[in-house]
């Protein structure tokens, strides 16, 4: 019988999730797609059916991680909004308690930010993703931008550095979230530092 396309849609999640397990626990770079089959419970046909190699699976992975976050980040964008800075820190507070409630969405981004060896033949993925952090640097670079269009920034605010201090905030939040689960309560901390940080940003410098 032929396959719905939902069926395969299906197939290929379940691919997608047993790979960050399979990469988590092995290490992507010993990891084997048979491994990776067995653990979704599906034949090595099925997986090159989706896939045609490890690289694939593993860039479909990072995709489904920066996807949903640079779209909202951008669209963002195309609404117009009073205080753009404080637009940005919403954003990107919602984007980050949402670690909270999603265990696999957790073990993919520590996958990504503390298990990969990015030598041979993923030096390439190593490329791919860093284009991805540059369109995601430029998204915030925008917002600041637009606060300083409408004067709800510091005369002397550079938007480029305050985008690069944007992202390295983020990360050391993510990161300490992740490898200390346990210090943080997400729900009522993560506002009162982000409110902290943002509210930096916008007084004028001494």
């Amino acid at each position: 019988m032929r396959r719905t396309k939902e069926e395969a849609e299906q197939t290929k999640q379940a691919i997608l999730d047993a790979a960050i397990d399979v990469f988590s626990e092995r290490g992507v770079a010993k990891a084997s797609l048979e491994e990776v089959a067995k653990a979704a419970d599906v034949t090595r046909g099925a997986v090159y059916w989706h896939f045609k190699n490890k690289i694939e699976i593993f860039d479909a992975l990072h995709e489904n991680l920066h996807t949903p976050f640079i779209e909202q980040i951008l669209e963002g964008l195309e609404v117009e909004h009073p205080n753009p800075v404080g637009q940005l820190q919403s954003i990107c507070t919602k984007l980050i308690l949402a670690l909270d409630q999603d265990k696999k969405l957790c073990k993919a981004i520590q996958l990504f930010m503390f298990k990969c060896d990015y030598s041979g033949d993923f030096e390439q993925c190593k490329v791919r993703f860093n284009r991805q952090k540059l369109e995601k640097l430029q998204a915030f670079e925008a917002y600041f931008d637009k606060a300083k269009q409408q004067d709800t920034l510091p005369a002397d605010a550079d938007p480029k550095i305050l985008a690069l201090s944007v992202n390295c905030f983020i990360r050391g939040v993510v990161s300490e979230y992740l490898d200390s689960p346990e210090e943080f309560n997400l729900q009522h901390d993560l506002p009162r530092m982000m409110q902290l940080f943002f509210d930096s940003i916008l007084k004028p410098a001494a």
